[in-house]
């Protein structure tokens, strides 16, 4: 079933637990912090549903509607329904939103499409995964994740010698109906405005850690359950004009923390098994599906960017001149190469199982190590294109509000081809995207959300064919000798 909006927020009323500082937060719907957000979603929610957009948005099966990123792709043209409609919530939300509802979905579609992964080791609940799938997609779950053990956790043995408890999230207890958890996670991006969340492990774990291994999925609001939520970007902003992207896309970042929260057996994946906790992610479809949304995403912002170049250039007269020409084609061109990219993924698609594909994890990896190496410098092009412009005008639009004011911004700040609060409206945008406080966390996002770049590196180095890049060279040497010198 599809959710609307209003059945969206109103499933937000769930009475979960949100710090911001010391202020409690219960219903994120109507706090300034969080309400704008949740309206955008609200938004996504209705336009997913609309007539024009369901065949799209949606698949059927059985005589009932779901959500397209819950579809287990049989067939190339599955994989091309599944990436059209990431493209279609993407280029909505500008490319602006790295937790929308499609990206941590594909997360759990892709372990539902290959329970292997957990059928052959112990400590794995397959039938709970496919449970908690048919949940997710029937009731048109906004699902996020907290994958991320907290910076203590590096360290176990510091705890050890000093007779205290780690911070990490691990299993406390257990009996006939569940576990005890106690122990924090990171980081839950959107969870303020999520339904649920899957908490589990992306990075390695040690074998000893296996009381750490614990992979869930479940709601907010159980008891001794809190969220614990980062300087939030969106209360500031007085007017939409000044900062639109912190307005409508501050999704949220927050920190789990756990204090004897009790997990029905119904609700785990994995426990009590560490290798398992990562592998339910990496050798399922997992990885793949959701970050495949991501290269969607990132390509989405791209397009963005690459507008914002142009139109920075018209506003300050500089676009006609042969050097930044240059720059815009180099950029015109890096974007085409990026979405050629994502292409590929689908017409080098591999064959998972007996029963669905997945697109190409090769490309997809590629596509992430790219993304991490280049956003910084996409930004950097733009602000040097913008230079001191955004420093140039008013403090506040407030201002249109004085008659004389306002007469005195329009003959200085007008150019012949735009009025003063066109420009301002152009630069002022622009400023959200590179440099304000929204813009120094979406660049953090982009470098660090997949890891650190020498992990996202590794990706690709294990999905290499080196076996096939030896046999290039291999064959080439096997065509000429060493010269017979007895002679």
């Amino acid at each position: 079933m599809l959710k609307s909006g209003k059945e969206y927020l109103d499933s937000l009323k769930d009475g979960r637990v949100i710090y911001i500082g010391d202020e409690t937060v219960l219903d994120p719907t109507t706090h300034p912090a969080f309400d704008r957000i949740a309206n955008t979603y609200a938004a996504l929610y209705d336009q997913k549903k609309a007539p024009e957009n369901i065949d799209l948005m949606s698949y059927e099966e059985k005589g009932e509607r779901f959500s397209t990123y819950f579809l287990k792709p049989r067939t190339q043209a599955d994989l091309e329904k599944r990436t059209r409609a990431h493209r279609f919530i993407t280029e909505w939300s500008y490319g602006l939103l790295g937790r929308s509802p499609d990206a941590t979905a594909s997360n759990v579609t892709g372990m539902a499409m290959k329970p292997t992964v957990l059928e052959d080791n112990d400590g794995g609940f397959p039938e709970h995964l496919s449970v908690l799938w048919e949940h997710l997609r029937t009731d048109d779950i906004f699902l996020t994740y907290a994958i991320v053990p907290p910076p203590a956790a590096r360290n176990p043995q510091y705890y050890q010698s000093k007779g205290i408890e780690s911070p990490t999230l691990r299993v406390t207890k257990e009996d006939d109906a569940g576990v005890t958890i106690n122990g924090m996670k990171f980081l839950a991006t959107g969870a303020a405005v999520a339904n649920e969340v899957i908490v589990g492990n992306i990075l390695p774990l040690a074998p000893d850690q296996a009381a750490e291994s614990i992979t869930c999925i479940i709601p907010f609001n159980l008891p001794g359950m809190s969220l614990w939520a980062r300087k939030p970007i969106a209360e500031d902003v007085k007017y939409e004009f000044e900062a639109p992207l912190s307005f409508r896309y501050d999704e949220s970042d927050c920190m789990l923390v756990f204090e004897d929260v009790h997990i029905p057996w119904e609700n785990v994946i994995v426990h009590n098994n560490a290798p398992l906790s990562r592998d339910v992610f990496i050798k399922s479809a997992s990885h793949v599906l959701s970050n495949h949304q991501s290269n969607c995403r990132f390509h989405s912002k791209m397009r963005l960017v690459l507008g914002m170049a142009s139109m920075i250039t018209k506003a300050t007269g500089a676009h006609d001149v042969p050097a930044v020409r240059e720059t815009l084609g180099r950029l015109a061109a890096m974007e085409a190469g990026f979405g050629a990219l994502i292409d590929a993924q689908i017409y080098a698609h591999e064959q998972l199982t007996e029963e669905f594909v997945l697109y190409s994890r090769r490309y997809m990896y590629a596509g992430l190590a790219w993304a991490a190496e280049h956003h910084s410098a996409l930004l950097d092009t733009v602000r040097e294109l913008m230079g001191g412009g955004v420093f140039q005008f008013p403090a506040s639009i407030n201002l249109v509000r004085d008659p004389t004011l306002k007469t005195m911004f329009d003959k200085y700040w007008s150019t012949v081809d735009d009025a003063s609060v066109d420009r301002m409206k152009l630069f002022s945008l622009a400023w959200d995207l590179v440099g304000s406080a929204h813009a120094s966390r979406l660049q953090s996002y982009e470098k660090f959300f997949v890891g650190p770049v020498f992990s996202i590196r590794n990706y690709s180095y294990i999905n290499a064919p080196w076996d096939e890049f030896d046999a290039i060279v291999e064959d080439l040497m096997q065509q000429y000798d060493v010269p017979d010198f007895t002679n």
